[in-house]
């Protein structure tokens, strides 16, 4: 029976995979700039919050902390661009929605690029120690890879947007260790996948820094409302399966929203 869930897991996974890949096409941002243009991958975009609209593939939810923001500010000059499944080379293609009358952006970006779509994978899917190997081998490109693309995506938005205000938005942990899960990944696989968060937050913080850029890191708020909390903020293994592992709308409402809130005014 194990075995058999674990295969059931692995495909479901497998399938949230393609269509993260397949959704990248729909990235291209329209022809007008905004006064506020939201960038990045799923995590701006909404995914997991529901009310995605006529997005398509991107699934921009209207319950994303973007557009909470652009609406509780009365921000009428906003253009929503980030989609599931976008790495670096897709936020790049993203800034063509950027002028020099852009005066606020934000961004999240890197978790796809580091793999971690197939960390999830793994992880659900083999031992602890074939957890803890991949989560390592995501780590090490983010330290050692991601940079550089960082960088790039970075300098390009300031080269297209000179005078905005940019935010860089990390990602949360996923997992509270010891929490009420009494089923599911192992604690050691759940505290591997907590320091692969950490990395990536210490790596785009540090790259978000040097190009001037203010970095929200969105741990500490997300503390007790991980899985496996009281209170989740998250979402586990789900159904659309694409949203596995993504904020709810307590998450975007409560989580990122505030935490933009508190860097942008």
């Amino acid at each position: 029976m194990a075995v058999r869930t674990f295969r059931s897991l692995s495909l479901l996974l497998v399938t949230a995979l393609t269509l993260v890949g397949a959704a990248v096409a729909a990235t291209a941002a329209p022809a007008s700039a905004g006064g506020y243009v939201a960038l990045g991958d799923s995590y701006s975009s909404g995914v997991g919050a529901g009310d995605y609209g006529d997005s398509g593939g991107c699934k921009r939810s209207a319950n994303a902390y973007p557009q909470l923001y652009a609406d509780a500010n009365g921000i009428t000059d906003f253009q929503f661009v980030a989609c599931l499944g976008a790495r670096t080379d897709d936020v790049l293609a993203q800034t063509s929605a950027l002028s020099a009358s852009t005066t606020l952006v934000t961004v999240s970006v890197g978790g796809n690029d580091a793999g971690f779509t197939d960390v999830m994978i793994d992880c659900t899917t083999s031992g602890d120690q074939g957890c803890v190997d991949r989560v390592e081998e995501a780590k090490s490109y983010a330290e050692t890879t991601l940079p550089g693309l960082l960088d790039e995506v970075y300098s390009t938005i300031r080269s297209k947007a000179p005078n905005a205000e940019v935010v860089v938005l990390g990602y949360p942990r996923f997992y509270e260790i010891g929490g009420s899960c009494k089923a599911g990944l192992s604690d050691t696989k759940r505290a591997a996948i907590n320091s692969g968060a950490d990395t990536l937050a210490d790596v785009i913080g540090k790259q978000a820094a040097d190009a001037g850029f203010t970095f929200v890191d969105v741990r500490d708020r997300f503390t007790g409302h991980e899985i496996c909390s009281a209170d989740w903020w998250l979402k586990s293994l789900s159904w659309p399966v694409d949203e596995s592992y993504h904020p709810n709308v307590n998450g975007q409402r409560l989580g990122y929203l505030p935490a933009l809130e508190a860097a942008a005014g």
